[in-house]
């Protein structure tokens, strides 16, 4: 019941809630693609834009929709929580799920999307990609829940969690592979789980990258 309340409240009763849930992130990888490829003779690895930062951006975008889902499951569902039969844990667990299998669903479409369209010759390891999902995944609620019982405490962390959440996108590997930086940024960034996330899921689409 609150997979399916969250369900209707997020992506509506119709399928142009899913439909945009495919496109607000194709339309953040084409932007980017589009963008880098004026300053760019081609991207750190292969040829193809569109590709390296779909590899980038996917895994993170996971991270970020479990981790801002989860951080919000008792305070969204606080008029439920009034009910015997559902505890916290039910709260967080189906914003957990929800989001995590709608967006494993979303990025299968979008890779789809671009390696049947736009970059056909690529030869897919399995392993390492699965593996970043899941890392994603797990982190997302990690994090995530970590945010839900500090914002119970402390209201105010919410705020301080966006702010502190900002540069993130530019700390994780979304747009460049950690070989790029110079040694003090790798020594640094080494400890961001999210750079690891990022190089893991490259290495299931590029035979060369490890």
């Amino acid at each position: 019941a609150l997979m399916l309340r969250e369900m209707s409240t997020r992506y509506g009763r119709t399928p142009g809630g899913y439909i945009w849930g495919v496109v607000e992130p194709l339309a953040a990888i084409m932007f980017l693609a589009l963008g880098f490829s004026l300053l760019l003779r081609s991207p750190s690895l292969g040829t193809n834009f569109i590709l390296f930062y779909a590899t980038g951006y996917v895994v993170f975008n996971l991270y970020q929709v479990v981790s801002s889902a989860t951080s919000k499951s008792i305070e969204y569902s606080k008029p439920l929580l009034k009910f015997p039969a559902v505890n916290w844990l039910d709260a967080l667990v189906a914003r957990f799920l929800l989001n995590s299998l709608t967006g494993i669903m979303i990025s299968f479409l979008l890779f789809t999307i671009i390696l049947n369209i736009v970059e056909n010759r690529t030869v897919l390891d399995l392993g390492p990609i699965i593996e970043a999902f899941c890392l994603s995944m797990f982190l997302g609620l990690g994090i995530g829940s970590l945010n839900c019982t500090l914002i119970g405490l402390f209201p105010v962390w919410g705020m301080i969690w966006g702010i502190i959440n900002r540069p993130l996108f530019l700390a994780s590997g979304v747009i460049y592979i950690y070989e790029d930086l110079p040694r003090l940024a790798q020594d640094i960034l080494w400890y961001n789980p999210l750079i690891h996330i990022t190089g893991l899921t490259r290495t299931g689409f590029y035979t060369t990258y490890s």
